[in-house]
């Protein structure tokens, strides 16, 4: 099987704003999902109002599909999930977006994952069509989800399993030697001693194993206890005037 054949369709049946049909675009191509196909749209299609929306994830958009029923849309995919917050009336598998994610990357055959129109969510009739549910745990007080926000949900777990490749991250430098620490401790104790910080004698034990244990839990590298030691240094200098 084909890398590309086991990239899940994303199907929004009858999708009411172009903003939106934008947002779910750009959605799909943050995890690397292109094909958007769109069963019935409700202004039509192509739709002024999606580009905008997309922000740059113009791809989608240009090689949607529209298709006049969920049948149609879904009629190559071997399997097909729908994504609503409730059964309606069918006994289905319900999985979480996680669970489907697993499903679908190792699925031999094409899969689908359905999404309701803004106001309603999917009919019972469309759900009928599909294998499985997709659902997550939501507040019952409140369990409305915009469609991009469902969009990403799925596609985000989707990607899980799939060798996308994380945002370049800063290179951690690793801690500092234990002498560049006894440095900055001794630097804090110097300034501290005249302050009587140490104070009273009975104490000054116990104090100072608080400000080492403070001092080394942190793990600094060498150029943050470097700039520590900087600040302390200024601290120590007298205050300019004029």
């Amino acid at each position: 099987m084909s890398a590309a054949s086991n990239l899940p369709v994303i199907v929004l049946v009858r999708p009411q704003l172009g903003e939106n049909i934008g947002k779910a675009a750009r959605a799909m191509l943050n995890f690397g999902l292109t094909e958007m196909r769109l069963v019935t749209p409700r202004d039509g299609w192509p739709n002024p109002s999606a580009g905008p929306a997309a922000a740059g994830a113009d791809v989608v958009l240009e090689q949607a599909q529209v298709f006049g029923s969920v049948a149609d849309a879904v009629a190559d995919c071997a399997h097909v999930y729908a994504t609503t917050v409730r059964k309606r009336g069918v006994t289905k598998p319900v999985l979480t977006p996680d669970a489907a994610a697993r499903d679908i990357a190792t699925a031999e055959g094409r899969s689908a994952i359905l999404f309701g129109p803004e106001r309603s969510g999917l009919e019972t009739d469309d759900v009928a069509l599909a294998r499985a549910i997709i659902t997550v745990p939501i507040n019952p007080q409140f369990g409305s989800l915009n469609l991009a926000q469902a969009v990403i949900l799925c596609a985000y777990e989707w990607s899980k399993h799939r060798d996308l490749v994380s945002p370049t991250e800063e290179e951690l430098l690793p801690p500092a030697p234990q002498e560049e620490l006894e440095g900055l401790i001794a630097h804090f104790e110097r300034m501290l001693e005249p302050k009587g910080y140490f104070l009273p004698p009975s104490r000054a034990g116990a104090t100072r194993r608080t400000l080492r244990s403070m001092l080394t839990k942190p793990g600094w590298n060498h150029l943050e206890v470097r700039t520590l030691r900087g600040i302390l240094s200024s601290l120590e200098k007298p205050d300019r005037t004029g």
